[in-house]
């Protein structure tokens, strides 16, 4: 299995620049009797390094994935997975300028900033054939922005299952407090859900067209296949549930959840166990 090897400073500056962020909203937001000041958004110097953390981010993700100036494409778990969350760090910066979701912050910037280093600490990626076709990329980043989104919808679920128990607990610090309503949350939760849903949809659509065009046969029966499939079920049976039913709460957290974790199987975990357990690049 041949390795593109990259010096290792983008990938740590780019976890240092998550991990500073983090440890900055720990201690202005969430330590001690920090938690009776008011709630306040971000900062427009907080906006501007996490803006910087993410260019440097997205650039070290394309430098993974086109080692060669485009001419090639390579790809492994750890590099879907930094992909994932950059993609997912990137839409709640975005999100941020709409909705205040402190919660996320803790959540997201540290698995940002571990799954920035992933690509330097294992760097299995291997190539892609036909990665030059543009149906393929097309295919391939509808993939990444569904992943990302059920990413960003999962971490929203965490959030709001957290803010639940303090509801019931009676605890409700300001940091919480200055949360949207939870029926506010849960209509962002399934507006993510459903974008992400039809994006799901047109990676599987998309993926058995360019598989009958390049291999003559529709998608195959592998396990990515099978837990995309069944992550696509469950996703689809939460939002059937949610319009003929009204299914919300713990419910619908769950079915998220378990969603998310399926989906994620599909391709990081059969990657994962394909590189690094059993060694085989394909």
């Amino acid at each position: 299995m041949q390795m593109i090897l990259h010096p290792p400073w983008p990938h740590l500056l780019v976890a240092a620049l998550y991990s500073g962020l983090a440890g900055h909203f720990w201690r202005s937001r969430w330590r001690g009797a920090l938690l009776d000041q008011p709630i306040r958004g971000l900062a427009i110097w907080e906006r501007a390094v996490l803006l910087f953390a993410l260019v440097l981010h997205g650039l070290t993700v394309a430098a993974e994935l086109f080692p060669q100036n485009g001419t090639s494409m390579r790809f492994g778990f750890s590099v879907a997975l930094s992909m994932m969350t950059w993609l997912a760090v990137a839409l709640y910066w975005i999100e941020s300028f709409y909705a205040r979701m402190e919660g996320l912050q803790m959540l997201g910037l540290p698995l940002a900033a571990l799954c920035g280093l992933l690509p330097w600490l294992v760097p299995g990626q291997h190539e892609i054939p036909n990665a030059d076709s543009p149906f393929f990329r097309m295919h391939f980043l509808m993939a990444m922005f569904a992943y990302s989104l059920f990413t960003l919808a999962a971490l929203h679920a965490i959030l709001m299952a957290v803010t639940e128990q303090h509801l019931h607990r009676g605890r409700l610090t300001p940091l919480f407090a200055g949360l949207p309503p939870l029926l506010t949350m849960e209509a962002l939760l399934f507006r993510l859900i459903s974008i992400a849903f039809v994006l799901l949809t047109m990676t599987l659509l998309s993926g058995s067209l360019f598989s009958e065009q390049i291999f003559g046969k529709p998608l195959p029966i592998n396990h990515k296949t099978v837990f995309a499939v069944i992550s696509w079920l469950i996703f689809g049976a939460l939002l059937a549930g949610r319009h003929r039913y009204g299914w919300r709460g713990r419910m619908a957290l769950r079915w998220t959840l378990t969603g998310f974790g399926v989906l994620l199987l599909a391709y990081v975990g059969s990657r994962f166990v394909l590189e690094v357990i059993l060694g085989r690049p394909l």
